[in-house]
Parts: structure tokens; sequence; C-alpha cells
């Protein structure tokens, strides 16, 4: 790997300011994607190392706790800048174990490091209130204070963006941190614990564990009665095993889980904004974001046209390795373009239709054709399963109730998208779709300045904005009397 910063690149975990070994030794490899090289290994940990990890976060909590919040803010900026300073590395090593197209992965720097700015500057406004007394004698105040340890669960997708949405927040509001990447994509997080380390971030206050085999190091969070709050991206079978093990020590949780978003045009739509919208939030990563579109409900009146115009750009996406900067780069592992290669021969076989793609890409590997698929229906698998892949299932209806009702039926929540003209049907449709975020004329929604999160089965609590910060944050009630 040739990076300007050789020293970002680790191969040890961080856990109380120092770069360990998983207590067994063990490590694991991990490999880009594009490839199948090897890229390095890590501590495979486990969950004695977990709990190592967090009896350092809990010993670093009060020393942090106890900082003023602009002393807190002077060091997330310090992390933001460096961050910023590291561009070209961090992207470099998030496209290597990821396989996003380095454009893409600058772009997740930025979007990143945004959160470190903005927690920083929201951790300075944690305000309480002075509530009317009906007693003379007493005044009642309301104070937040941090809810302490916080463990981590981040994805691979956004292996920077994730982290930093989750510990921006949390560092902000005074908690420590122990925080677990995903499997695949320990790598970017390792980096990002280096330049923490560099910047002043005290030992202790902010952890990072590596582990192939993820169970036990989330059972050893759920059940310390250490971590007081436990915020999980991921899909929706691991977050409800989570939330029932969160159960024994009553701890609060926040999880981000699967999504199954309608992206809707309607006959009144700018086709040329949609096809674009739908470029965006569809192909984007390969199709393998938490809110990417998922299911294509496309108006008779323009179904056609739509159709022809999202197949004529989806056909000149350029398909190779994240390194090149192709338009769209491999899927993460096997697994994945096995699920994506089965989806789309369900829907073939049930009488879809493949307008472009519909295979394995000739590049072989985790390479998928990106895909538009017609005549798609409900009993299709793609329809009622998660993607996670670089295919667009196009379905027809005819009235708007119609759409809102093929939209809202299914268990999931996160995200949903839009594209109409006519102001009534704008408020209509956003305030009848049953999701926690709406794109209304818009394909790309996220931002660290929106409260991000889902409904139903996708997930609870807020991440981002001013609202993110209240998830790593106590109440505490003041009665004064005697007074």
């Amino acid at each position: 790997m040739v990076l300007t910063d050789e020293k970002l690149f680790k191969s040890q975990a961080h856990i109380a300011g120092k770069w360990v070994d998983a207590a067994s030794g063990a490590v694991y490899p991990v490999t880009n994607p594009a490839d199948g090289g090897l890229l390095g290994h890590v501590p495979d940990m486990d969950g004695e190392d977990a709990q190592r990890a967090v009896a350092a976060a809990e010993s670093a909590l009060p020393r942090w706790r106890s900082m003023t919040a602009a002393e807190r803010a002077g060091l997330l900026m310090l992390w933001y800048q460096s961050i910023l300073d590291h561009t070209e590395d961090l992207a470099r090593i998030m496209t290597l174990e990821q396989g996003k197209p380095l454009s893409e992965a600058r772009g997740e720097v930025k979007y990143g490091a945004a959160f470190l700015q903005w927690f920083a500057e929201e951790g300075k406004r944690v305000y309480g209130d002075i509530i009317p007394s009906p007693a003379n004698d007493r005044r009642i105040l309301a104070i937040k204070q941090p809810i302490g340890v916080a463990a981590l669960i981040t994805p691979w997708n956004f292996p920077l963006a994730m982290l930093t949405r989750k510990a921006g927040a949390a560092l902000a509001a005074g908690c420590t941190v122990v925080a677990k990447p995903a499997e695949d994509t320990p790598l970017t997080a390792l980096a990002f614990a280096e330049l923490g380390q560099r910047v002043g971030i005290p030992a202790g206050v902010f952890n990072i564990i590596t582990t192939r085999n993820p169970a036990p190091v989330g059972y050893a969070f759920t059940q310390s009665s250490a971590v007081r709050k436990l915020s999980f991206t991921g899909s929706t079978e691991v977050g409800k095993r989570l939330m029932a093990d969160c159960a024994a020590t009553v701890k609060r949780i926040s999880l981000e889980l699967g999504g199954n978003a309608p992206f809707i045009v309607f006959d009144d739509a700018d086709l040329d904004e949609a096809v674009a919208g739908a470029l965006a939030s569809k192909y984007r990563n390969s199709g393998q974001t938490c809110i990417c579109a998922n299911r294509f409900l496309i108006q008779d009146g323009v179904y056609d046209a739509f159709a022809e115009r999202l197949t004529a750009a989806v056909k000149r996406l350029r398909v190779g390795p994240g390194m090149e900067d192709s338009g769209q780069g491999p899927l993460i592992n096997q697994a994945a373009i096995d699920k994506v290669d089965s989806l789309v021969a369900d829907a073939i076989a049930k009488g879809a239709r493949a307008l472009c793609g519909g295979n394995r890409h000739a590049l072989g590997g985790t390479f998928y054709e990106p895909t538009v698929l017609t005549d798609v229906n409900e009993g299709m698998a793609c329809v009622q399963q998660e993607i996670f892949g670089p295919v667009a299932p196009l379905m027809r209806f005819h009235e708007e109730a119609e759409a809102v009702q093929l939209a809202n039926d299914t268990a999931f929540g996160l995200a949903a998208y839009f594209y109409a003209r006519d102001i009534g049907r704008i408020w209509r449709v956003s305030e009848a779709l049953e999701y926690g975020m709406v794109g209304v004329n818009q394909g790309v929604i996220s931002t660290e300045v929106a409260p991000f999160g889902g409904i139903k089965e996708s997930g609870l609590g807020r991440e981002g904005s001013k609202y993110g910060i209240d998830e790593y944050l106590e109440i505490k009630y003041l009665c004064m009397g005697g007074l």
C-alpha cells in the first residue's frame, strides 16, 4: 500500500492509547475486493479483548467528561483538520479495503470529517432548562450529562463516515468510546484512531478493536454494566439480537438497520432530474448504501420514457477497480455478489426483463454489471429484500394512493424518494410515506446537519444534526428546596 504517510497503515488495535495485539495473538487478513489481494493483517480479537477496551474507556471517562465542552471541541477540531490534511491517504486506504471509486472515497473523507466539526460546535450548545416551579420555596432545573461509555459498531460500506457520525457525537457529549469497525474494513478506522492520537485525544477516550468474529465482541458490549450506550449500524437481524441482549443491563441503544427504499416517479416529474437522482441514489458505492433506492415505482404515463433514459445513463457507467476511479467498483465480497446474482435470477425467472446488465461482470471477481430490470412485480424477491447491489427494479403504478400504498408495504422505514412538481402532491406524499427520511426531488440526502435514522424495523434514534448529540446525553432533574 503506497501512502504519503505510511504510519497511517496500522496492523494493531488501539486500546488505552497503545497499539496492541489480541490477547490470543490471533490475526486475520484484510483483502482488496477488487482483486482479492492481501492488504495486511489485523488482530482477531474476542470478548476478553472487548472487556479490556471497555475498561480503558471506563477509566478515561472521569477526566474526559470533566473537561469543558470547549476543551473537547478544540481537540475534535484538530482531529477534523488532520483528517482533511490526510484526505488522499485515507481515501486510498478506504478504496483498497472497501472497493468504492477513489473519487467517492475522497468525498466520504470530507463527509466523515464534517461530523467532527459539526459536533465540536454542537457540544458547546448542550443546554438545560430552568422550569417554573409550583412552589415559591423551590427551583426546578434540568441539566444534561454524558451517558458514559459508548460502544459503537460500524458497517463496511462507509468505514469512516459511519464511525465519525457516532464518535463525534459521543465524544463531544463527554462520553468515551469503544468502537468495533466491520471485519472487512478495519484499516480506515485504525488510521482514524492514529490521527486522533496525534492531535492529543487522551489515552482510553477512543479505543478501536478489530475482529472477524463480531458476535462475542458484541455480546461483551451488551453484557457490560460499564457500557451505558450501544450504537449499531447494520442488518435488522443483528440489530434485533443486540437490542434483546442490551435488555440485560437496560442500555440506551441507537439502531440504524436495513431498508427497502422506494423511489417514486410521478407523471409530473422532471424526468432528467429523476434519472440523475436515480443514478446517484442507486449506483453510488455500487448500490451498497443503507439508504439507496431499492424499488422504483414509476407512474404509467412516464414509465417507458423513464426506463429508456435510465437505461441509457446506466449503460454509460464504467465498471472497474476503485483505484482506477471508475464509475462503479466491486461488491464487498463473494457473499454479496452471490446474493445480487440470485435476486436478479429470481426476478427474471418470474417474468422480469433486463434492459441492461443482469449478469456478473466480465472483469470477474465481485464485479457485477449495472442493471435495470423492467416488468417487476411484488412477488419478486428483489422487491421484498434489500438488494445492496447495482440493480434497479422498475414497477408500474397508476394512481398516487397506489404508489403510497406500495411504498409503505414493507416492514422497513429508513429512506424514501419521490419526484413530482405539484405542490399539493408533494405535501400529501411526504407526510404519508412511513419513513424516517424522505428525499423530494433529491436523490442524495445525507448531510451532517440533518437527522439521519429510520422507523419501524429500520431502527431507533437519530444521528447527525442537533438531535444526534442527545443520543449520548442523560437528562437530570434537580429540585432545589428551602429557598
